[in-house]
């Protein structure tokens, strides 16, 4: 049996979008696969679920995540609070440390955890709180890889849907002046790939990683290229300096299906420029096969993942616990 075969990993937010498609993808390379949900039953129609272990755990309750933890050998930590809970920041910390602690206890040899790109100094509550998530793991006794990525281009993630809508509909806007901010996307497929490689990826010591695609541009140029793939006219955008984060997040959540209390954070993160400021990495784990893909080709694999899944799924938008950037 080889290394891969033997290996038990356990996704936790396996009915997110992010937790969906790696354990997809750990199911194809053949890995024992413990997927963990607070609800199983909303795994009932996955379709790798004949293919996996299903178990109840709760991050929030420690009680819950020892029989969850037992015999695994890499957490892949995929859950956040944001959009679920109204002091998600706190909520996060304590479920940082009680995965940890259960991790400690059970013996787990890693733990991978999805946070965002950030800027140094002032962060928003999202970014920061991510950011403290990635400091509890790192500082526990079992190694960590934190993996910082940005926006993730994919059909069902919340910031792509939140691209889309907003270019779909306005073909004229105004908009906060985030727009014109600088942003390094990752397409699921590439990001997927760095999960799976961290679980085996050679660490002297628990430690973060930038991921992104080889583009930095403005979110503004990100909906024009959308638009150009979508193949609709070019969008008229006007920044407009005075919007605060509150009416910005009430337009977003205007004209958006994403429910108001995932729109905020993920409009105060906005703020900031997300791009990679480390490019180190490939010296840990080499680019996936073929290369990493650009944005525009991101967007056409998310717009013909749609073609294929049909024009019914188009829109659809897969919000849960797990909120890809």
């Amino acid at each position: 049996m080889s290394d891969v075969e033997s290996r038990r990993s356990l996704v936790t937010g396996a009915t997110g979008y992010i937790g969906g498609h790696l354990t997809a993808l750990l199911v194809e390379r053949g890995e024992n696969v413990r997927a963990m949900a607070r609800n199983p039953d909303k795994l009932r129609d996955a379709p790798w679920r004949d293919q996996v272990e299903v178990v109840k755990g709760d991050l929030g309750d420690p009680k819950s995540l020892e029989a969850a933890f037992e015999d695994v050998d890499v957490v892949y930590y995929l859950v956040h609070s944001m959009g679920s809970s109204r002091d998600f920041v706190r909520e996060e910390e304590k479920s940082a440390h009680n995965v940890a602690a259960a991790a400690e206890k059970a013996g787990v040899r890693r733990i991978v955890y999805l946070s965002g790109l950030h800027p140094e100094g002032a962060l928003s509550r999202h970014l920061q709180s991510r950011n403290k998530v990635g400091e509890v793991l790192m500082a526990s006794s079992v190694e960590t890889v934190v993996l910082q990525a940005g926006i993730v281009i994919g059909s069902g993630s919340a910031s792509f849907e939140m691209v889309r809508h907003l270019t779909d509909r306005l073909p004229v806007m105004t908009t906060p002046k985030w727009v014109r901010n600088k942003i390094q996307p990752i397409s699921i497929d590439d990001v997927l790939y760095y999960l799976a490689e961290s679980a085996d990826a050679p660490l002297p010591k628990s430690r973060t990683f930038d991921v992104g695609c080889p583009d930095v541009l403005e979110y503004a140029d990100a909906m024009q290229i959308y638009a150009e793939e979508a193949g609709l006219r070019r969008r008229f955008i006007v920044a407009l300096p005075l919007l605060t984060p509150s009416i910005a997040s009430w337009w977003v959540g205007l004209v958006t299906p994403i429910p108001s209390g995932l729109a905020r954070p993920l409009v105060e993160s906005l703020e900031h420029d997300a791009v990679m400021s480390e490019h180190d990495i490939d010296g840990v784990i080499p680019p996936p096969p073929g290369g990493l893909t650009n944005y525009r080709d991101s967007v056409r694999r998310a717009l013909e993942q749609d073609g294929m899944e049909g024009k019914g799924r188009r829109h659809l938008i897969r919000f849960s616990s797990v909120a890809p950037q």
